[in-house]
């Protein structure tokens, strides 16, 4: 019996000593060394901020805190994880969503379950956000001597009061582009507006800044449709009109045809060809047969400075 104690008393004994043992080994666990790297591929909005980690052999996750002088409390990286190894790891998270020109200070902070460490506050000064331009040249298509307006904003840091130029190269685009009117100054919100008066054939446009290097919008391309002016005039005949009217710029020989428009679409009836008018324009008569309802003159051209045009409808009674 006393034997029995005995060997019982050592089992609760050793049971004892590991349990102690082990209890020991989790509260050796330490707080995780720290140190706060540089910040890489800094732009206008976001910088990769980096560093390392020495878990000191407990899992350890661990974020970056950066901040502004102007603001009360840091912002917070996502939470990443260092592992549990007991050497230095590299590490790095990628910030954004921040101010351009700005100066940033940072922080590499580590969390076990010993403890918090963080690293020295370092600091990076974000980049000026780029100059851009945009633009939209319309109406587009316009009338053969009507008005294009090209307008548009300068983005970037700066962008206010910038001189900006209009470039533009005509139809058949083989002169390149040459400037166009007086150059402009952008707004206090970098936008500019410019008018271009009488344009005759196919255009393409582009607005420049005088900025080394030169900013250059992408290019806008605007159709000028021949302007067609048509009338409806009276016949001898029952049930008979004539259609004619003029076209502008000269398109002698264009295709011309006279459409009712059913339903909402046109129905072709009648069709004749674009005969010398003058140096500037030309005409067109046909006498159609004829029911109440609307009709429209469509010419259609081909020639690469123009694009096909309509008439405004002609309501016949």
């Amino acid at each position: 019996m006393r034997y029995r104690r005995t060997i019982l008393s050592a089992v609760l004994i050793a049971s004892c000593a590991f349990a102690l043992a082990a209890t020991t080994s989790a509260g050796a666990a330490t707080r995780p060394s720290v140190s706060t790297g540089g910040a890489h591929s800094v732009s206008y909005s976001s910088a990769t901020l980096g560093g390392t980690v020495n878990p000191d052999g407990a899992d350890t996750s661990y974020y970056f805190q950066y901040w502004t002088l102007r603001v009360s409390s840091p912002e917070q990286s996502i939470i990443a994880d260092a592992g549990a190894g007991t050497k230095p790891v590299n590490v790095k998270t990628s910030v954004a969503g921040l101010k351009p020109l700005t100066l940033y200070h940072y922080r590499l902070v580590a969390v076990n379950s010993a403890g918090i460490a963080t690293g020295a506050t370092h600091s990076f000064m974000t980049t000026r956000v780029p100059l851009s331009l945009q633009i939209l040249a319309s109406p587009n298509p316009v009338l053969f001597g009507g008005t294009v307006v090209v307008q548009g904003t300068l983005s970037g840091t700066n962008n206010a009061n910038r001189t900006v130029i209009l470039q533009a190269n005509s139809f058949p685009f083989t002169a390149g582009f040459q400037n166009v009117g007086n150059p402009e100054l952008t707004t206090a919100t970098g936008s500019f507006s410019f008018p271009v008066l009488g344009l005759g054939v196919a255009t393409e446009f582009r607005v420049v800044t005088t900025t080394n290097p030169v900013i250059a919008s992408p290019i806008a391309g605007v159709n000028v449709a021949v302007k067609v002016s048509s009338h409806v005039g009276r016949t001898h005949r029952r049930h008979f009109a004539r259609i004619y009217g003029t076209v502008s710029p000269a398109e002698d020989g264009a295709e011309v045809g006279i459409l009712k428009i059913v339903h909402g679409r046109g129905v072709l009836v009648a069709g004749t060809k674009l005969r010398h008018r003058n140096a500037t324009s030309s005409s067109f008569s046909r006498v159609v047969h004829v029911s109440r309802g609307a009709y429209r003159v469509l010419v259609r051209v081909t020639n690469g400075a123009q694009v096909s045009s309509y008439g405004v409808p002609l309501v016949i009674g």
